[in-house]
């Protein structure tokens, strides 16, 4: 296990029955010619075509039958209780017990038939993004078919010829804001050039969730909890790749805002984007890739530079967990105050006449200034009175520790890390402190509680400073990545079951 021939067999631990499967997601052949029990269904690496299954961690892969030569899909649109991260379990709506649902993985020419039973309170549809297929498929409710109603199902079935990084989602604006989107990767028939031996897919999410309330507000238009593939660092899995590997990375992007990702370490090229493979003529040198509402970006690069290095969203507030305004005033003002209550701030209905169009709902924290827009009076923070400043910093200085949360691996803010401490006497007089301070750091490490083996090895600590959309790319040598692998594979395997086909009503 020492070289990239054995790639297959350190990948999801496959053993040596998969491996020979002859093609990738190749239809399992018996006696009827119909179907296979479920658990032949897994999704295979194959070497010899210089295809690579999508990994795509967090997020389950859904299986298939064969049913008269078309490749057949179960998905349930439903409420879901999905964990952010350790302890933060919020109320979304996804399909088959998550958001996003499961991964579509398909060949190019593939005939396939998708299976939507609408298990929500209000009607649904399916709408399968970029697909060039009959109108009637196409899942935009009114136009192409009639909503699914609660409890009702719809088959859609079509031909693919295209290949690339597609997605399905609801087509009811905000049951997209709630969850409601699937990476969908139809492979090639023939390996692209040049082929890659990892290759991974990212959902990129937000929400808008107040800290006492497990369900987003939907109509928001800014968030504080940013996700890859449903989980906010630092419990986002990290991709694991081996030293000198061919790497590749599709970002899919559904939300309110564009998102520029941003890799450290290595320099890649934009091969791909919703629409397909580009031509090698349009490959530039990035680093940093803006993902576009309703888009899909590819990215390549060779592996070769060792280290766990970050890939994250690199707008500020992206980076960070449960951001919200702060309602009254702080430990010190400077000049005019400014915004409204939390609440109103994000938008969230209080029976106010005239809510949500009134002067008071809607962003304006650090936006609005005046009257108009100070019900609550949050302030901005500037310099204390050394007296005051000295009392600030008594807990640091006099070796107190910080009021525990929870699960956190508590240390004080004195650089045990650096040899040093990290905040100076005067560090309250400055205008504008804190800002990273206590919100990211030693002592805000989990590393414990997100313990997984695609953790081990990294420095301790490092969970303080990962929130937000962030994860890393481990770029790891032979040694390291197999023992990662092994202890992957000790874990036990989590499917994704096929749901029951009892029903049989449906729209079509």
């Amino acid at each position: 296990m020492k070289n990239r021939r054995d790639f297959l067999r350190n990948t999801f631990g496959l053993g040596a029955g998969l491996a020979a499967v002859p093609r990738l997601f190749a239809a399992p052949t018996q006696a009827s010619g119909e179907s296979m029990d479920m658990e032949h269904m897994s999704h295979a690496t194959q070497r010899n075509s210089g295809i690579v299954s999508v990994e795509t961690p967090d997020v389950p892969q859904l299986p298939w039958r064969m049913s008269g030569g078309t490749k057949e899909f179960h998905l349930i649109a439903e409420p879901v209780k999905q964990e952010l991260m350790p302890g933060k379990i919020v109320n979304l709506w996804g399909y088959n017990g998550r958001a996003p649902g499961p991964t579509i993985q398909v060949n190019q020419g593939d005939r396939v038939r998708i299976i939507v039973d609408n298990h929500l309170p209000e009607p649904t549809s399916m709408h399968w993004h970029g697909f060039e297929i009959p109108v009637e498929m196409d899942g935009a409710p009114g136009s192409s078919q009639d909503p699914i109603p609660p409890g009702g199902r719809f088959i859609y079935e079509f031909t693919l010829h295209q290949a690339g990084t597609f997605f399905y989602h609801s087509h009811m604006a905000m049951q997209e804001m709630m969850g409601m989107i699937g990476t969908f990767i139809m492979h090639p028939k023939k390996a692209y050039d040049p082929p890659v031996d990892k290759d991974f897919a990212i959902i990129l999410q937000e929400f808008a969730i107040l800290p006492n309330n497990p369900i987003p507000n939907s109509m928001n238009m800014e968030f504080n909890w940013l996700t890859f593939n449903g989980k906010a660092g630092p419990a986002t899995t990290p991709l694991i790749v081996r030293l000198k590997d061919r790497v590749r990375l599709r970002f899919i992007n559904l939300g309110m805002d564009h998102h520029p990702i941003h890799l450290h370490g290595h320099t890649f090229v934009v091969t791909g984007t919703e629409g397909g493979r580009q031509p090698k003529t349009t490959w530039g040198p990035k680093n940093t890739v803006l993902v576009g509402v309703a888009e899909a970006a590819d990215v390549e690069f060779v592996a070769n530079n060792p280290g766990d290095w970050m890939v994250h969203c690199h707008l500020p507030h992206h980076m960070m967990n449960q951001m919200s305004s702060t309602v009254g005033p702080l430990t010190r003002r400077t000049g005019m105050p400014a915004g409204v209550s939390m609440e109103n701030g994000m938008g969230m209905l209080d029976g106010t006449p005239g809510v949500p169009l009134g002067d008071d709902y809607g962003s304006s924290l650090g936006r609005g200034m005046g009257v108009g827009s100070t019900n609550d009076q949050p302030t901005t923070n500037g310099p204390l009175s050394q007296e005051r400043a000295k009392q600030a910093v008594a807990a640091t200085t006099q070796n107190q520790e910080m009021p525990r949360m929870p699960g956190m691996q508590h240390g004080q803010m004195r650089g045990t890390q650096h040899g040093e401490e990290q905040l100076p006497e005067s560090a309250n007089q400055v205008p504008g402190f804190p800002q990273d301070a206590f919100m990211e750091g030693p002592m805000m490490a989990m590393d414990k509680m997100v313990d997984k083996p695609e953790n081990y090895g990294l420095r301790p600590g490092w969970s303080g400073f990962m929130q937000g959309m962030m994860t890393f790319v481990r770029v790891l040598p032979p040694d390291m990545y197999d023992k990662i692998m092994a202890l992957k594979a000790q874990q036990s395997p989590n499917k994704q079951q096929m749901p029951g086909m009892e029903h049989h009503h449906h729209g079509s």
